[in-house]
């Protein structure tokens, strides 16, 4: 059993009853709703965690150099919601950032997503901006059906850049070939006939100026919450007394997989500091071969603009082992979802949100308006809105 934490100006509450709502996850789901049900509507909200923080695979930290890292990789926000940007904005300002990646291929870096500059270093050619869409279209593969993720790539740019920058990076991600995952999971990753070599293309780039933890601690700084960390919701859930749930842990897990574990990929961090100002040219450097086990390294200083005599970075290693972090998009994963979402349905009193109770893979943007739209359907009829209408409420911020 854990222990009742409080951020900055939280009451230190060690009661077991009289709690409106018990939230499971103090992540971007739970925190937005602890936050929204406190404020607006007076609830007395108990959101605890089994992490020993809040902020979930957000949370950013000073390591013991000094340098702020994300703990669980790189978090990089982007929006195209100003309702999203305008509720974020009420506990952080802002740090204006453009995220851009360069995978390391035959001992070059190149851009990604793969745009003019790329296709020019990988065929060692000078073609203008007005010549990279025809000769694309001459290396592409034609697909009348596209169901795959290497559907995707292929039908846009042909086999060879396939090859070198996502083949072997997605087999090292996901443990399977990209010819067996969902087309959804390229479909992310755009192409471009010019020269924008940033990650995104949203309206609203920008990272929390003093980092995200401290962004959940305004969040949740509120004399209604009380989160308690440490703890698995399994083990305490008869302790307390309450009137709703609203969890954003593993949808399987709930059910004490009744119909088998949901598969996801998980993944493991090897932290660095470097006794040197920079170690690479971006903040993330691919690395698409199978040479190294890992796919790819972060250096969080390009992130948060820290000035620092050292740096940080981390390698990040792909498994099937530890927390969930990415649901595998594959038709018959879908299937046993739709097993566990039935059943999250029937659920009485408890309300199913988030990347893992909802077994779909969000940005940080679609998880808040989520979160909204959740919190909508308890103040107005204080009732859980349905699944299906929770999951539909991310389309607005997809674009």
């Amino acid at each position: 059993m854990g222990s009742f934490h409080h951020p900055a100006g939280a009451r230190y509450i060690t009661r077991r009853h009289g709690f409106d709502y018990l939230i499971v996850g103090a992540g971007f789901a739970g925190s937005v709703l602890a936050e929204r049900l406190a404020s607006q509507q007076g609830a007395r909200v108990l959101l605890m965690d089994r992490r020993n923080h809040i902020g979930g695979n957000a949370y950013d930290h000073y390591d013991r150099a000094g340098v702020l890292v994300h703990q669980y990789g790189p978090h990089i926000f982007h929006t195209n919601s100003e309702r999203i940007v305008r509720y974020l904005s009420k506990f952080t300002q802002w740090r204006p950032y453009e995220h851009r990646v360069l995978a390391r291929v035959q001992d070059r870096l190149l851009p990604v997503p793969i745009n003019r500059a790329t296709v020019n270093g990988f065929f060692g050619l000078d073609l203008k901006e007005g010549e990279i869409a025809d000769f694309l279209a001459g290396k592409a593969e034609m697909r009348e059906d596209i169901r795959s993720s290497e559907d995707v790539v292929v039908s846009k740019v042909g086999r060879e850049l396939y090859e070198a920058f996502f083949r072997f990076y997605t087999l090292k991600q996901w443990g399977v070939e990209a010819s067996e995952l969902d087309k959804s999971v390229a479909g992310r990753v755009p192409v471009r006939h010019g020269d924008d070599d940033r990650y995104f293309s949203d309206s609203f780039q920008s990272m929390p100026l003093h980092g995200y933890t401290r962004m959940f601690e305004n969040m949740l700084d509120h004399d209604n919450i009380s989160v308690l960390l440490n703890t698995d919701f399994r083990d305490v859930r008869d302790e307390f007394d309450y009137r709703h749930v609203i969890y954003t842990g593993p949808v399987d897990e709930y059910f004490d997989y009744r119909f088998g574990p949901l598969p996801y990929r998980s993944l493991r961090f090897e932290h660095r500091t470097l006794e040197r100002p920079i170690f690479q040219s971006a903040a993330v450097v691919n690395h698409p071969s199978l040479e190294v086990p890992f796919t790819r390294v972060t250096e969080y200083k390009h992130l948060t603009g820290q000035v620092h005599p050292h740096t940080s970075i981390s390698y990040e290693y792909p498994t099937d082992e530890g927390d969930p972090y990415y649901p595998v998009p594959r038709p018959e994963n879908a299937s046993l979802y739709a097993r566990y979402a039935a059943l999250a349905d029937a659920e009485k009193n408890v309300s199913f949100v988030g990347r893992l109770a909802t077994y779909r893979y969000y940005n940080m943007d679609q998880v808040v308006a989520q979160a909204l739209t959740l919190y909508r359907g308890l103040s107005r009829a204080g009732l859980p809105a349905p699944l299906w209408k929770v999951k539909d409420s991310t389309r607005e911020v997809r674009a």
